[in-house]
């Protein structure tokens, strides 16, 4: 027999009569690109088929009304009860199923927090009349509603296995319907559907029976759960192994997942952000599973093949499941299989997919490019006409163009003025929650030294040089320097920029002051506050600038009340002094006291650098922080989507 890679991930499995081709299983991600009534559009079926096509064992579409009149969360749901869908729902589940994955979908009601719903004019309910966390006043849901939705479940189910999706999820966790009603510390009804654990269970376990009456009882179920909801308000692991047990040998799959969605230091351990290990939510499923004999799922920040292999080795749970990590890469389960490792494009849990996704209703991924444009990707293009291509910068932006354009047939040039490829994101390389960073860096690099690139390093590209090279195409991604303030005592051996602070922390003492509340300012303060400093951020604006994915920003939050980290905002620094910054508030002048001094107030694009080689070939394009200091998804993005069109116009 032919040894594989990862045996335990990569060995079947089977729930109720049906076989999955491995452990790997694709989890809900939130709906995008949807037509206005709420159903699957082309863009749809070829996101969710991209992921079919990477190997995972199954692929589940995201939060699926089962009553699109009173279980609305939010603007982004497909819905399950609307005849008119059979054709587009049945059109994405062929187009995950076709490629070996096992379509599914998670079924979902969102219950008091159903706000898109309550807007249209539908009643709010939960499991008793109060007023949730947006202000809004919620109804007890009467017996004959309960009685309703189960019937809602039961036929979404037996509409979705209509449509040819093989297993249903239901959505049981993170705050939602279900676990408003199997919680003890919410549903505290007098009723048959609260109290006492058994109650409790009433609805959850009647919507099982449900489903199992019309849609066959050997049609696997899955069942979310959140193993603990991690937060004062929300029941802990004790209650999650007896919410377990219930279900025990009545679903085919416990999923065990943790947190609340609504509630916001629950949040970032639903959706792991950087600041947490990887596997942070294992230990739940761990647990659980000692307790049941029904197969348990884990999920969150799981994205190492190595780590879930030993996850199902070890018996910590039977099935592995991923989000973000396959929006990152779709091909992961594939590359893992076949020993290709190196060429993970790992998940960097930066939330940036996710904050696009609430912010415009589509995803997209600041190291994949492809995620969101699948579709106009797989359309034929034409054949490229093979040019020279020149690009100048080995940074994030440079690398993704050298990448594409070699793929796409041209000869490349990669020329980078420094010694090492990576740009100065490489300053960030032994900060722990930036190690995903790192990883993506050296992934793109070594993709480069196995592509036919022609790498020059320590090469700073001249009009001159450019000249002689004689390049069709001229791609500057040049980056970005960044801006020393104009400010008495800046020039003080104590006084630093951002980038020396990275590289060598040691020389910071104990007490820093940050200049600038931008994402650099507060990602370096986290990561010295983590190492024993104490910090405080001076910003002259109102509030702390995160950048535009807000979801991130909500974990940094987090992270600066966690490590103590002071603010002083409205706040203007005037002068740096033996004893530390002089800064201005509404009028008052005050001392910040501080041994090291850090600045970090924005970035100087190098758009002249780039201008003068602007006509040192036919074609020329600038892109990334050399023409706008963005983030990372816009460099990938401008450079995928620019040299994609290079010799086809």
């Amino acid at each position: 027999m032919k040894m594989i890679n990862y045996p335990n991930l990569f060995s079947s499995i089977r729930l109720g009569n049906t076989v999955f081709r491995n452990r790997i299983f694709g989890a809900p991600t939130g709906a995008q690109d949807m037509s206005p009534e709420g159903f699957p559009v082309p863009d749809t079926c070829s996101y969710y088929e991209r992921k079919a096509m990477g190997g995972a064992a199954t692929v589940t579409v995201g939060e699926c009304m089962v009553d699109s009149r009173r279980g609305m969360g939010g603007a982004h749901h497909f819905v399950l009860d609307d005849p008119m869908s059979l054709a587009p729902m049945s059109a994405l589940a062929n187009a995950i199923s076709r490629h070996g994955a096992v379509a599914s979908v998670e079924l979902q009601h969102a219950g008091m927090f159903a706000r898109n719903s309550h807007a249209r004019g539908a009643h709010l309910y939960g499991p008793v009349a109060c007023v949730n966390s947006y202000g809004l006043e919620v109804e007890e849901m009467p017996a004959e509603v309960i009685e309703e939705t189960i019937e809602s479940y039961g036929n979404a189910a037996a509409w979705a296995k209509q449509c040819g999706f093989g297993m249903v999820m239901i959505h049981g966790g993170h705050g939602w319907l279900l676990s408003q009603f199997v919680s003890s510390k919410i549903n505290t009804r007098r009723d048959e559907w609260g109290g006492n654990l058994n109650n409790r269970m009433r609805f959850p376990l009647a919507i099982i029976e449900n489903i199992r009456k019309k849609a066959g009882r050997s049609f696997p179920i899955e069942f979310r759960i959140s193993g603990s909801e991690c937060n004062p308000d929300g029941y802990d692991i004790d209650e999650g192994i007896e919410i377990a047990k219930m279900l025990d040998g009545k679903v085919d799959l416990i999923h065990v997942s943790a947190g609340n969605h609504e509630v916001p230091e629950a949040f970032v351990i639903t959706h792991p952000t950087m600041f947490l290990p990887d596997g942070v939510n294992v230990k739940y499923a761990a647990e659980i599973k000692k307790h049941v004999k029904t197969p348990v799922a884990t999920v969150g920040a799981l994205a190492d093949p190595q780590l879930m292999e030993e996850i199902i080795a070890s018996g910590k749970a039977d099935v592995v499941e991923m989000a973000r990590g396959l929006i990152a890469d779709p091909d992961l389960p594939h590359k893992a299989r076949t020993g290709r490792i190196d060429e993970i494009n790992t998940c960097m849990r930066c939330l940036a997919c996710f904050s696009n996704l609430i912010n415009t209703g589509h995803f997209s991924c600041a190291i994949n490019p492809v995620i969101g444009h699948e579709t106009e990707i797989r359309l034929a293009i034409p054949k490229a006409e093979k040019k020279k291509i020149l690009v100048v910068g080995g940074g994030v932006g440079g690398m993704q163009a050298a990448l594409t354009a070699v793929q796409r047939g041209h000869n490349v040039i990669l020329c980078e003025k420094t010694d090492h490829l990576g740009g100065v994101l490489r300053c960030e390389k032994n900060v722990p929650f930036k190690r995903k960073l790192e990883a993506y860096l050296n992934r793109q690099a070594l993709l480069i030294s196995r592509a036919p690139i022609d790498v020059r390093l320590n090469t700073e590209v001249t009009p001159a040089l450019a000249e002689e090279i004689k390049a069709d195409v001229i791609i500057a991604a040049m980056g970005a320097v960044p801006i020393k303030p104009n400010l008495p005592g800046i020039d003080r051996e104590n006084v630093m920029g951002a980038i020396d602070a990275y590289l060598n922390p040691e020389k910071t003492g104990n007490h820093v002051v940050l200049l600038g509340g931008g994402l650099v300012g507060v990602e370096l303060g986290i990561f010295l506050s983590k190492l024993g400093r104490k910090v405080t951020i001076i910003e002259m604006l109102p509030e702390l600038n995160y950048g535009e994915n807000f979801l991130h920003g909500d974990g940094l939050g987090f992270q600066i009340i966690e490590n103590g980290i002071d603010t002083a905002l409205l706040t203007k620094a005037v002068e740096i002094t033996d004893a530390g910054v002089l800064a201005e508030n509404r009028g008052k002048t005050i001392l910040f006291e501080a041994d090291t001094v850090i600045y970090a107030v924005g970035q100087r694009p190098l758009c002249e650098e780039a201008d003068a080689l602007r006509f040192c070939a036919p074609e020329f394009h600038q892109i990334g922080d050399c023409l706008v200091p963005k983030h990372i998804q816009a460099a990938t993005s401008a450079a995928f989507h620019i040299v994609r069109d290079i010799g086809t116009l």
